[in-house]
């Protein structure tokens, strides 16, 4: 995919940050959001990039920020919109978890990316890819050892919301993909994580550039290798 504007969706750290950084440094126009006031790493990125990379303010829990950031970017095409983020809170199993936990991440990990897709969808050229962060825990299939309960099912309702997504809007043109970046050595990938960052993003953004055009979802990880659903 030749350089063009993307909206990353979770940008101020960690892998959404590298995501902003690897498109920067190749060339694209980056929108990246943020959630709240605080100054973080995407502004660093942003003030160095001599306004190749703007910042956005966005909760995605919160459906009336969606559609504001919606109308502020009511006259840009977008190439990419990519969602990132996402959170855990422990590997608690699932008959101790309690209510509010459950209900915050399944509202995080697969409701509310889902929002962002489908409010958002429309400022995507026609050809243009929509993608989000998922997570081999998300696959039934791999799930042999269990743990992390909750966080599993949230990335396993998102993949089955972007499938339904793709049912529902199979006349158009998008690539859809779900992301599995691996298991990277973050705050909620662990310190133990096999992979870093920076041998994770570059694979990720290699792997979207590389199905730019093919309409209809995929399932991959950072080494353009299918996930098993």
């Amino acid at each position: 995919m030749s350089a063009g504007t993307a909206l990353i969706v979770g940008a101020s750290r960690a892998l959404g940050l590298a995501l902003a950084t690897e498109y920067a440094h190749r060339g694209w126009d980056v929108i990246g959001t943020v959630r709240g006031d605080r100054r973080t790493g995407l502004h660093d990125l942003a003030e160095a990039s001599e306004g190749r990379v703007t910042v956005e303010s966005l909760d995605m829990t919160e459906p009336e920020q969606i559609a504001a950031l919606r109308e502020r970017l009511a006259d840009r095409t977008l190439d990419l919109l990519f969602v990132n983020a996402a959170i855990a809170r422990g590997n608690i199993p699932v008959g101790e978890v309690p209510t509010e936990m459950f209900v915050d991440v399944m509202v995080t990990n697969a409701l509310s990316p889902m929002r962002v897709v489908e409010s958002l969808r429309s400022l995507v050229a026609p050809t243009g890819t929509i993608g989000i962060m998922s997570s081999r825990q998300g696959s039934l299939s791999l799930n042999t050892n269990g743990g992390q309960d909750v966080y599993r099912a949230s990335k396993s309702a998102l993949n089955q919301l972007m499938r339904s997504y793709a049912v529902r809007y199979a006349d158009a043109a998008h690539t859809l993909l779900l992301i599995c970046p691996g298991h990277v050595r973050t705050q909620l990938g662990g310190p133990d994580a096999p992979l870093t960052i920076d041998q994770s993003i570059p694979g990720v953004v290699d792997t979207i550039d590389r199905h730019s055009g093919e309409p209809g979802l995929q399932f991959l990880n950072y080494q353009d290798q299918t996930v098993p659903w």
